[in-house]
């Protein structure tokens, strides 16, 4: 991979589909980098920083916060054997998962017990009592 710095910030926004906002982000809290500069000190990046920055995004898509996305690239740049560090990681990122998709099952589960109240009630909204704290779901 020809790994010249050639690509201006905005070449690179298009290249990742990222905000050079972002880019410069990425660069100031250290996911990217130090990027590398023209003589006009204009920001160039290479092919390297474009597979990094797939890199943080394939992991954002997985949830990883950027803190996370750090470790992770840490490891990674560390190289060896690093599974036990990037599994611990993976492990907690899961369960954490498993807590939202269970918070989001009882919502789930509270938002369609109160339209099948609303559907059925001939005076006040059930929903908005509930947002409002004046009734307990029931079954």
């Amino acid at each position: 991979m020809d790994d010249t710095a050639t690509m201006g910030i905005g070449e690179m926004a298009r290249a990742s589909a990222l905000s050079a906002d972002t880019l410069r982000y990425y660069e100031r809290i250290g996911l990217l980098g130090k990027v590398a500069r023209n003589s006009g000190g204009q920001r160039r990046y290479s092919q390297t920083d474009l597979a990094r920055l797939q890199f943080v995004k394939r992991a954002q898509a997985m949830d990883f916060s950027l803190d996370e996305i750090a470790e992770l690239l840490t490891l990674r740049d560390r190289g060896g054997d690093v599974r036990d560090d990037v599994r611990a990681l993976t492990e907690s990122k899961l369960a954490a998962i498993e807590l939202r998709i269970a918070a989001l099952a009882r919502l789930r589960d509270e938002l369609a017990q109160l339209v099948q109240q609303c559907r059925h009630s001939e005076h006040a909204c059930p929903i908005i009592a509930r947002i409002d704290n004046r009734q307990e779901v029931t079954s």
